[in-house]
């Protein structure tokens, strides 16, 4: 329990009055009178707060939270026989961004109040409210007494699944496009069997079914669709590479939406999606399809964090190798540094003997923006050659990998999803698997 400022401001009021009293402006018994009575009232006013029960409170917040997506949470206040005034502030997770508390509410008696509030997770993994702290008004306004109330509640956040609801809502071209990826439609190409049609003008002569065409009297073609049942394994780093920042997230963070958003058109596609997390944290997920499989892949993904080690491309490589024997198209995000180039070649050449490889190097936004800024000074020149000095020798790693065969795409955080996505269809219209 502490005092409110105006308990200080009359304890002031009361000095004041003393010194007025003793330069004979007030008799000195009104000095005692009104010291006597500045006592009495707060021992009084602090003796009815504490008598004063905190009201019951409930948090209303979903168990799962996508990172960086702002979401409400409601407090419900059910007040006793007492009418009070209440300071409300919820005991949210550490640096979370918080909008609307705290908050000062008046309490009617015998009534629920509700308070709703926006936060936005800026971290994945769990999280936990610890509960809601309440500061209660004494009658008089002299006091306030502190209370915790509402159970301890542990949430989940998520990579940010938001992107994927929507996708939900369209066909698998259409959601293609959504994120970005530029794709050319083709009819009848394909090595599975999708449907008999009429013939249409530009069809070749191999797809007509001559025996349909006899049978129906007129020109039927066979249309095919892009080979189904094949499989995804998503190779991400974890390690320091990561931890670098576009934005509110961590370029870890917009690695797992990117590799969520692949994955889940994949599955769409037919095929099966694994996830190998290596560099710092290690997390494997076999391949497997189905619309069960997107959540199992979040459950898996979702408090994953970026370590300050520097990644051995080797060892996930023979990782990889170990635990899937199966042909797959494997995507590996990082951030390439030419440092890396010997290490990640070794990788990529171990895994090229069974798989098809592609390899994503997050590019940081501050580069971009250093090259197109005004050079106005020595400081400025300087800066923006070492900027196309380290973009140089990036651009040597890559072609370094090309010349292995494998596509490397340079691309920054906002082009990740849309590239990987457009990359994995290119590869299975071109039957590369």
């Amino acid at each position: 329990m502490r005092p409110t400022l105006l308990l200080p401001l009359l304890c002031i009021g009361w000095a004041l009055l003393g010194v007025a009293c003793s330069v004979g402006l007030l008799p000195a018994d009104t000095w005692w009178t009104m010291g006597a009575a500045l006592v009495l009232v707060s021992l009084v006013d602090a003796w009815r707060v504490r008598r004063l029960a905190a009201p019951d409170v409930a948090r209303d917040v979903p168990d799962a939270l996508p990172v960086g997506v702002q979401r409400t949470v409601t407090l419900a206040l059910d007040n006793g026989p007492r009418t009070l005034r209440v300071d409300v502030h919820d005991l949210h997770p550490e640096a979370w961004a918080i909008e609307g508390l705290p908050r000062t509410l008046q309490l009617a008696a015998e009534s629920t109040t509700r308070l709703h509030y926006a936060l936005r997770p800026t971290a994945r993994g769990d999280a936990v409210f610890a509960g809601v702290q309440l500061r209660v008004h004494s009658p008089w306004r002299l006091w306030r007494r502190s209370h915790s109330v509402a159970a301890r509640q542990t949430v989940r956040v998520f990579p940010n699944f938001a992107p994927l609801a929507k996708l939900a809502m369209l066909g698998s071209e259409q959601a293609s496009r959504t994120v970005g990826a530029h794709i050319r439609r083709r009819r009848g190409e394909g090595t599975d069997f999708h449907q008999m049609r009429d013939y249409r003008v530009g069809d070749s002569l191999r797809q007509i079914d001559w025996k349909a065409t006899a049978r129906m009297r007129r020109l039927i073609s066979r249309e095919y669709q892009d080979e189904r049942n094949q499989q995804l394994v998503m190779l991400i780093d974890t390690g320091r590479r990561m931890l670098a920042r576009d934005g509110a997230l961590t370029h870890f963070d917009h690695v797992l939406d990117a590799a969520l958003v692949v994955s889940y058109l994949a599955l769409r596609e037919g095929d099966a999606v694994g996830l190998l997390a290596s560099g710092g944290a290690q997390r494997w997920v076999a391949p497997q399809r189905g619309g069960g499989a997107i959540d199992v892949l979040l459950r898996a993904s979702y408090d994953l964090q970026p370590q300050p080690v520097a990644t051995d491309y080797l060892a996930a490589a023979t990782e990889l190798s170990l635990r899937q024997r199966r042909r797959s198209l494997v995507m590996l995000v990082t951030n390439l540094r030419d440092e890396d180039i010997d290490d990640l070649l070794a990788a990529v050449r171990m895994l090229q003997q069974r798989h098809h490889v592609v390899v994503a190097s997050l590019r940081e936004e501050a580069l971009d923006a250093v090259l197109e800024a005004d050079v106005d000074s020595l400081h400025d020149a300087l800066r923006a050659a070492a900027t196309a000095r380290y973009l140089q020798q990036r651009a040597a790693a890559h072609d370094a990998l090309r010349a292995q065969h494998v596509a490397v795409l340079d691309v920054s955080c906002a082009q990740l999803p849309g590239a990987l996505v457009e990359r994995y269809l290119a590869i299975k219209r071109e039957g590369l698997l």
